[in-house]
């Protein structure tokens, strides 16, 4: 299939071509023969003692690059800082953690030799010691050996009280972590943490790094050094991220993975862009489309849907507290603390979901594809039962007069009269964001904007980029540091809730200076009875004991109305007919087998 490349893609295409042309045996291609030219043997004579070179195992899949597009760009890669989902799926291509996570909800073994188990003597009888036999001859991308110093580094780096680090969920749990010998990780908890096996998925390298009080500033955030696959060669902002083989990945000499030269991650506009780019054979595919291009992409020769259901709930996180206020993370806590002037008042949120047709929003942006949002877990063993939320506009409205929020001028806005936060006479007006170039929520922004007229609450639309929206804390990003008033986007869970509950719900997981931005806490919301929900759901090994925690924290949750879950979403991507090896894994991301991606010539 004809394409078009960039000049740098021809440029590693060839050098590429001409290293596997030269190479044998050896790293570098030489053969250690006796090279003495006598006149004696002027004449060529073929030599006897070199071997045969031999194909690298899957030599049939090797060779070729795949062209990625994505509409939102990485503001950085570190794992432990980072909060984008495109930065997650380029970062998996260059890391590693003790487990991973396989399609079917199994941890299988990756830089650790086995899955720690009672059976095994990984896991003690009380669950606080875990031990990680750690797989011996596995090298960075730079050829430092990867040893027990890299774990226990991740783990001070984390627990560092000014690295920044997005959630010490598990980690503050940890008595100590220690190395027993170079290649055999000791952890002690103080209690039984109960999603312990998803701790440690992504391992930063010591040597490569920095002082983890600075880990905001490291060079590793848009540079890393690599365990995964692949290393990366460029990253030209607005434009592309080009990576390419990491001949120090371990699988590279056995198995012949990753079987790509390289990918190129293009970042483009919007996913309309994408769409055309892969019909003219310029994209290989195409992230994140949505269930509203399922019936079109069905047409079109020479490219292929993946859909599975996924983890991904679209939500409005509505926020709490004034969203002028940059308090130490204490004051969060005060029993009276600073509301937001009208969704602080929980009858305006109800409010905002009585008026909320999600229905209508799934029949008529989404074809009917996707489910009606009810809950932060929406599959797995935790996914609690939670009914779909009514709608009732006039339910709605007559919530909004019983709460002071009346419409005494008769322009369709309504005006505080009595309300306990706001100014007398403020109209309710609130701005709704989310990402830009996402056709989809431009429209159920439209949709919603409409609904909300007809129980009198106006909003506007002021969206920003990805890079934005989703930023840091240290770069101000305003989700962050609590400065709006509704956001729009998707959030997805891991194999385990426990952690997706806790970043997202926990009291004391409030971004706040004090606690250098951490946790993910947006809406600023805090409940006693639901962390202590959390709580037992963390300190139990009966999955029955746990499920039925996460269902009450569930009912906590969807009663505060922090978050209003509109619809849970497919994992769609399109892919061009020759792209091989894709296997669709809900739990982690794209990326997590790209090791196994390959071209078909």
């Amino acid at each position: 299939m004809k394409r078009k490349h960039w000049s740098v893609l021809i440029a590693l295409l060839i050098v590429v071509s001409m290293i596997l042309a030269a190479c044998s045996d050896d790293d570098n291609g030489d053969t250690d023969t006796d090279t003495t030219v006598t006149e004696a043997t002027k004449a060529p004579v073929a030599p006897t003692d070199v071997p045969e070179p031999t194909a690298l195992p899957g030599a049939d899949k090797q060779g070729g690059v795949l062209i990625l597009g994505y509409y939102q760009e990485p503001e950085m890669l570190n794992a432990q800082i980072r909060t984008q989902t495109i930065a997650g799926i380029a970062g998996t291509l260059f890391e590693r953690g003790m487990l991973e996570v396989m399609p079917d909800a199994t941890f299988a073994p990756d830089l650790a030799a086995e899955v720690p188990t009672v059976q095994n003597d990984g896991v003690s009888a009380d669950g606080l010691t875990v031990i990680y036999n750690l797989k011996e001859g596995i090298l960075w991308s730079d050829g430092e050996p990867f040893d027990c110093d890299d774990a226990l580094f991740t783990f001070e780096a984390i627990m560092h009280p000014e690295s920044g680090a997005v959630t010490t969920a598990g980690y503050e749990d940890m008595e100590s972590v220690t190395c027993e010998t170079p290649y055999k990780v000791v952890v002690q908890y103080s209690q039984f943490y109960a999603p312990y096996l998803t701790l440690f998925d992504v391992i930063m390298p010591r040597h490569a790094t920095g002082d983890p009080a600075n880990m905001t500033e490291w060079e590793y955030n848009q540079n890393p050094i690599s365990l995964g696959p692949f290393v990366l060669e460029e990253w030209v902002s607005g434009d592309h991220m080009t990576v390419v083989r990491n001949e120090n990945y371990e699988y590279w000499e056995t198995e012949g993975k990753p079987y790509v030269d390289g990918l190129v991650l293009r970042w483009i506009e919007s996913r309309e862009v994408g769409k055309q780019l892969i019909q003219t054979g310029e994209l290989d595919h195409v992230w994140d489309l949505s269930e509203q291009d399922l019936p079109e992409a069905a047409t079109w020769d020479g490219v292929v849907i993946v859909n599975p259901p996924s983890t991904g709930t679209e939500r409005l996180l509505l926020n709490l507290r004034d969203p002028e206020l940059n308090a130490p993370c204490k004051d969060f806590l005060l029993e009276t603390p600073s509301w937001h002037w009208a969704l602080g008042q929980p009858e305006v949120r109800e409010a905002i979901e009585l008026g909320i047709d999600k229905h209508t929003i799934n029949d008529k942006l989404l074809y009917g594809y996707a489910s009606i949002g009810t809950a932060e877990i929406n599959l797995g063993w935790g996914a609690p039962t939670i009914p779909e939320s009514e709608f009732n506009p006039d339910k709605a409205m007559a919530l909004l007069e019983e709460a002071g929020w009346t419409d005494e001028d008769g322009n369709g806005i309504r005006e505080c009269h009595g309300c306990p936060y706001a100014e007398e006479g403020k109209e309710l007006k609130l701005k709704i964001q989310t990402t830009s170039g996402n056709a989809l929520r431009e429209q159920a922004e439209q949709v919603l904007m409409e609904m909300m007229e007809v129980i009198g609450i106006q909003l506007y639309i002021e969206n920003v980029p990805s890079s934005e929206l989703f930023g840091s804390y240290s770069n101000n990003a305003f989700r962050k540091h609590g400065q709006y008033d509704i956001l729009m986007y998707t959030s997805s869970a891991g194999v385990d809730p426990h952690g997706q509950l806790e970043i997202y719900y926990k009291s004391d997981n409030i971004p706040c200076d004090d606690n250098s931005g951490k946790g993910a806490n947006y809406p600023r919301w805090v409940d006693e009875e639901s962390d202590q929900y959390l709580a037992e759901g963390g300190s139990s090994p009966d999955i029955a004991v746990r499920a039925a925690a996460y269902q009450k924290m569930a009912e906590r949750i969807a009663e505060g109305r922090s978050q209003i879950y509109l619809y849970n979403r497919a994992d769609i991507n399109l892919l061009s007919e020759h792209f091989m090896g894709w296997e669709s894994n809900i739990w982690p991301n794209e990326t997590w087998n790209a090791d196994s991606w390959w071209i078909q010539k």
